[in-house]
């Protein structure tokens, strides 16, 4: 009886330990400052300013290249701005994996990206990635599900 509570035991005690990253990938531990970029960059995408989140990104990886969650979120902001180069989309998609494999967001934003190209396969990839990546459904996971039956049922023949 004690092997089957055992692992259950240590899944719960480690939720609380987790539940700080839901907030974003490099949001960082309980009591941290708050990273200013990342507050400039969520003021200009609520007000939909996709061009000045993605030159305050930009300037931001010139500092911080290694940064995973910059370069997610300036290929985002390229994405969703004015005529989006999508060569310079998936390459900052590409890094922001490449440093961080498991970053759901990119994965969820890439597939996006790749719907947006008409490569269903890719995004696909991407949402079994998310599969994999979350242990119970995570809202990465259910919004690019939803995107990929969207696009089918609107692309269906």
């Amino acid at each position: 009886m004690k092997a089957l509570i055992r692992p259950w035991l240590v899944a719960i005690l480690m939720l609380p330990g987790a539940a700080w990253t839901a907030g974003g990938e490099d949001s960082g531990p309980p009591g941290a400052p708050p990273d200013p970029v990342l507050q400039s960059v969520a003021d200009a995408s609520k007000r939909q300013e996709w061009t000045r989140a993605a030159a305050i990104l930009k300037e931001a990886l010139v500092r911080s290249p290694s940064n995973a969650e910059y370069h997610n979120l300036y290929a985002y902001s390229i994405r969703k701005g004015p005529n989006p180069d999508m060569d310079l989309v998936f390459k900052h998609y590409a890094e922001a994996l490449k440093l961080n494999p498991e970053h759901r967001g990119a994965h969820e934003y890439i597939g996006e990206a790749y719907l947006m190209s008409g490569n269903l396969v890719k995004a696909k990839e991407h949402l079994k990635a998310l599969d994999n990546l979350c242990f119970f459904s995570c809202k990465e996971y259910r919004d690019l599900k939803r995107e990929i039956a969207e696009y089918e049922a609107k692309h269906k023949r």
